[in-house]
């Protein structure tokens, strides 16, 4: 999937400006999908409407700048139709904390266990958000809330159970580079 069929996506459910869209795709419920932009939104919408897929309207406001507002078309709508039910690309998963864990060895236990107690609340509060959107939701947006929760409550018992395993691999505090800490 790419930006332009994100932003797609959103439009089919309602009219939204570019700040709106970009809002959505960064820290709403389409972050989940495609990594998007300021830098990338906003041409992909000049390209849809180039390409007859939205349309956009200006809103008047007082005292500010108008607002763009856009809106799929139906020949949107079927692009959006074709390229979901084409061949998806593979789930593609990125961890900062998984590059921390794979090298251990390197860090201090403390530096350690402060990454694994951030990842354990960044997986709560994960949680906590899919599940609010999953109880306000219905159809396919509820079933891939809980999908993610699923997910994210597998991580988060799995760190928990083994968190002892990587804690172990850490250096002590005095221990020269490369030595493990005592377990």
């Amino acid at each position: 999937m790419n930006v332009r069929t994100l932003c797609l996506a959103i439009l089919q459910h309602g009219d939204a400006t570019g700040y709106e869209i970009k809002k959505m795709s960064v820290e709403g419920e389409y972050s989940y999908f495609v990594d998007a932009s300021f830098g990338s939104i906003y041409p992909a919408l000049a390209r849809l409407e180039a390409d007859g897929l939205v349309t956009v309207r200006e809103e008047t406001q007082p005292g500010k700048p108008a607002r763009k507002i856009y809106s799929i078309t139906d020949a949107g709508r079927e692009a959006l139709i074709g390229e979901l039910t084409g061949q998806t690309d593979p789930d593609i998963f990125r961890s900062p904390f998984l590059l921390v864990a794979m090298n251990a060895e390197l860090l201090p236990r403390e530096h350690l266990v402060k990454a694994i107690d951030a990842r354990l609340a960044d997986l709560q509060r994960e949680m906590e958000l899919l599940g609010s959107i999953a109880s306000s939701r219905s159809g396919g947006t509820e079933w891939i809330a809980r999908y993610g929760m699923n997910c994210m409550t597998a991580s988060h018992d799995f760190l928990t159970a083994y968190r002892d395993q990587l804690e172990c691999l850490a250096v002590d505090a005095d221990a020269q580079p490369g030595e493990r800490a005592a377990g």
